[in-house]
């Protein structure tokens, strides 16, 4: 039974004083009845004696909403008015004064009208809860914040009103509604959802399957985070450690080794095997911050895990298996996976390994354990785990040999200036040294050789290794152990501390790498270049590599590199399956090798930035030319269907034998034929001249055209060539373009000046030479355009301010500017002296000296001859 069910008698004052309670029914689409499940409810609870009243409710003129408000008390609305124009909303104070003890509130996300005391319906909604009194309401999941860019992906339509998920999140309660999107299809066909005339634009638009399914999983996705929420309260007020395993999460135990493909692969095989599953992989780091993983390693890993689906994660600790174990309970995961362990019998024998740990200590979390190449000592790559470098390696066993040899042949020849506990110190102070000069190994052997040393040379009875004292027994095995620590401690802080130097060096290398790859515009040669500096190198390259593995042609070069030359010194880091990292030059050193391997890595992540940016835009291409086509669709099927309609309307009253016609009306009728024929003839061309430019595939071919002859022949194109005036002063311009698409430029020019000019004004055409361009200016005395939206109105399928005066689909100026620049010209809209907008189309001349040859003196006063002026 529900906290609600219980709210049988009214409630007392200090009920009242505290906040009311929310619940939300979550609508995965516009139509699944989320709106009927609130009346219901309130219907349910005024059964059980609780005092609920509607405060407000959207029917949307749905007879079956309608029915579920009688018998609910329905508070009066607020009126507001904007603009002339009467809106009702939430009337808050009338709530208020009522008192009830609970409200149903319709459509949480909406926008309250100017002037309202909050500026959204929620904040309503939280003043009344702040009253005390229940509030139940609706949302859809599109309208839930931080799902807005996703549903604007999905259904290319941007939700204007939108409820943050903290509001929706807050609520004591939240009930999905759902509907499978075929049957939400079948009441919209049945008229359940909207009226008869808009229902096929909603099925054919916003209410596609697709979309409807895309909404529903967004809605469940978003439910089973809220629910996962609400788990991870409950379990941590009731100090809940154990794990609860109510989806398959399974954690990869990840310890930098070369295994980690495979426990990887594993795990998301598993996490696959239910709904829900999720994938996070792990990699414990000491607390010191000085990790052994390779960064090649750690990168791989990385990237692995995403393209599995997978998270990965770096925590911090000391003890490898209770870091994993930790991390596992943190995200109440049913499973870890840890690889066989790679030491061998012997080692075992010294302490647990990491699996041991996890498993011993998992609890109810199962633990699975993969066995792997590696497992139970298998071959492993020999490391340096010195961290002192070869030349002090060899000095620590020369110093632990020969010089143990020659420090003991001292000592035996001054054997009177001391006794054995000073010569036990001694050789402990050379094993010290040895540790700091070679290491560990060293230290060790110097120590066991020191301690033969002693009982032979130094411990009675002298030239034997028998000891007759127990007391020198014991110093010399208390010798060996501390001899054994204090190398060991040496050795340990000797590696360290070289770890640390080459950390700090690789991250101030990486910090100015990054530094200096933000600052520039090309990333790749930048980080060439900066690659030939740290190493020394005479050149640094990325190169494509064949199927076989070898170097292949060089992408970018910074420098030279000797790819072709047999034998040269190169040094190679892998960046992706097709390309590797080549530096010119041997670098020997390991510490400059993973250096190397982290320049390469920062390659692999510039190489997938620039191929997501290179996808980026063609999914950009593809989106505006589904966008194109959307809107062909939307205006073609009506401007087409419009001269259809007229042509048959025309033709049938001509073939009716019911009317006995004129020949005025045949004439007219027969007129309207012809204009919509034309009209539609244009429409057509227009369309097929658009496809032409979109794809490419207009060639002009240019010649000398005469411009007077053009615009006259063009004039005989327009609807209204009466209305259009022509000014040319020079009659012997020419220029340098097709006839075709000249006209058809200048007939759309002046077929939209004739459209937007007011009333019976004319529209003036003029031509003339500027320099080495001739200028066709269309002149109308229009509405005009403002200079910031000029270059919108040259948008296909786009009309200034959406006006519906005229015919077409937008098109006319579109088609008018890809011609012009198929010709190598220009289009341009300026305004017009006095008001209006003026078309100003470039094309490039002839030779202006042939011309001025033709032309004589006596057309020096042609501009008299031709009348008026513009």
């Amino acid at each position: 039974m529900s906290p609600d069910d219980t709210e049988v008698a009214p409630r007392q004052h200090n009920r009242r004083m505290s906040r009311g309670r929310l619940r939300i029914y979550l609508g995965a689409a516009p139509g699944v009845g989320k709106t009927v499940k609130m009346l219901q409810e309130g219907r349910r609870r005024q059964e059980r004696g609780t005092d609920v009243v509607v405060g407000l409710v959207e029917t949307h003129g749905r007879e079956y909403t309608v029915e579920q408000l009688d018998g609910l008390e329905v508070l009066p609305r607020r009126e507001v008015v904007q603009s002339g124009a009467h809106l009702f909303e939430l009337d808050v104070e009338s709530v208020l004064r009522r008192r009830p003890d609970v409200v149903l509130v319709d459509e949480l996300a909406h926008r309250n009208a100017a002037g309202s005391e909050h500026e959204r319906r929620w904040e309503d909604i939280d003043q009344l809860l702040a009253a005390g009194i229940d509030v139940v309401s609706t949302v859809n999941v599109q309208h839930l914040e931080s799902l807005n860019d996703a549903v604007t992906q999905i259904t290319g339509i941007r939700q204007r009103e939108t409820v943050p998920d903290a509001v929706v999140r807050s609520a004591d309660q939240i009930e999905l509604v759902d509907m499978s999107p075929e049957a939400l299809r079948r009441r919209l066909a049945h008229g359940n959802v909207y009226a008869a005339e808009k229902v096929d634009a909603a099925l054919s638009n916003y209410f596609r399957v697709g979309n409807l399914s895309a909404l529903r999983e967004l809605a469940l996705l978003w439910m089973a985070d809220r629910v996962e929420e609400a788990l991870a309260d409950y379990r941590d007020d009731h100090d809940i450690s154990s794990t609860w395993p109510v989806r398959e999460r399974v954690v990869v135990a990840l310890t930098g080794g070369p295994e980690q493909e495979t426990l990887l692969r594993r795990g998301a095989r598993i996490a696959a095997r239910g709904a829900g599953g999720e994938l996070y992989a792990v990699q414990v780091v000491p607390d010191t911050g000085l990790r052994d993983v390779p960064p090649e390693l750690a990168t791989s890993a990385r990237q692995l895990t995403e393209e599995l689906g997978g998270s990965m994660h770096t925590v911090t600790g000391n003890d490898v298996g209770e870091a994993i174990l930790e991390f596992a309970r943190g995200v109440n995961a049913s499973q870890i996976i840890v690889g066989a362990s790679r030491r061998r019998r012997w080692q075992r024998l010294l302490g647990r390994g990491v699996g041991d740990t996890v498993v011993d200590g998992s609890g109810d979390i199962d633990v699975l354990m993969v066995t792997h190449a590696l497992a139970h000592g298998g071959r492993t790559p020999m490391r340096d785990w010195s961290g002192l470098g070869r030349e002090r390696t060899i000095a620590g066993w020369l110093l632990a040999t020969v010089g143990l040899a020659v420090f003991t042949a001292l000592l035996d020849l001054s054997r009177h200036w001391h006794s054995l506990p000073l010569e036990v110190l001694l050789y402990l102070a050379f094993t010290v040294i040895t540790a700091i000069v070679g290491g560990l190994w060293p230290a060790l052997a110097a120590a066991v050789l020191a301690s033969l040393a002693l009982n032979w040379f130094f411990t009675p009875p002298v030239g034997t290794l028998t000891i007759n004292q127990p007391q020198n027994a014991v110093a010399l095995l208390v010798f060996i152990v501390v001899a054994a620590s204090v190398a060991s401690v040496v050795h340990l802080t000797a590696r360290r501390t070289a770890q640390a130097v080459v950390a700090e060096r690789d991250s101030r290398v990486l910090a100015e790498l990054t530094h200096s790859l933000l600052a520039v515009q090309d990333q790749l040669p930048a980080l060439l270049d900066q690659a030939r500096d740290i190493f020394g190198a005479s050149g640094a390259a990325l190169v494509r590599t064949t199927t076989s593995g070898s170097l292949g042609e060089a992408v970018i070069v910074s420098g030279a590199v000797p790819l072709d030359q047999p034998g040269a010194h190169l040094t190679r880091a892998p960046v992706d399956d097709t390309h590797q990292l080549v530096i010119s030059g041997d670098v020997a050193e390991a510490n400059q090798r993973r250096l190397v391997e982290a320049y390469a890595s920062v390659a692999t992540a510039i190489l997938r930035r620039n191929e997501l940016a290179k996808q980026a835009a063609a999914a950009s291409s593809l989106a505006k030319d589904n966008r194109s086509r959307a809107a062909l669709l939307a205006a073609v099927s009506h401007d087409l269907r419009t001269p259809l309609a007229a042509i048959k309307a025309g033709v049938s009253s001509l073939r009716s034998t019911d009317i006995q016609l004129t020949p005025a009306d045949q004439g007219e009728l027969l007129e309207t034929v012809e204009e919509s024929a034309d009209r539609l003839d244009s429409l057509i061309e227009n369309l097929l001249d658009m496809s032409r430019i979109s794809s490419g595939n207009i060639t002009a071919r240019t010649d000398d055209l005469q411009v007077a002859d053009l615009l006259s022949a063009t004039l005989h194109t327009v609807s209204e060539p009466r209305r259009v005036r022509v000014w040319v002063p020079d009659p012997h311009i020419s220029c340098r373009a097709d006839p075709g698409l000249t006209e058809r430029v200048v007939a759309n020019l002046v077929e939209n000046a004739l459209r937007y000019s007011p009333g019976r004004q004319e529209v003036v055409v003029a031509a003339e030479r500027l320099g080495s361009v001739v200028q066709i200016r269309v002149i109308d005395r229009g509405p005009g355009v403002p200079e910031n939206e000029r270059t919108g109105i040259f948008a296909p399928f786009q009309r200034y301010g959406d006006s519906p005066r005229g015919n077409g689909v937008g098109l006319g100026l579109a088609v008018a500017k890809g011609l012009t620049e198929a010709m190598d010209g220009t289009l341009t809209a300026e305004d017009t002296p006095g008001g209006g907008l003026t078309m100003c189309i470039q094309l490039p001349s002839d030779d202006p000296h042939r011309t001025a040859l033709l032309q004589g003196d006596s057309d020096l006063n042609s501009a008299e001859d031709q009348g008026v002026s513009p």
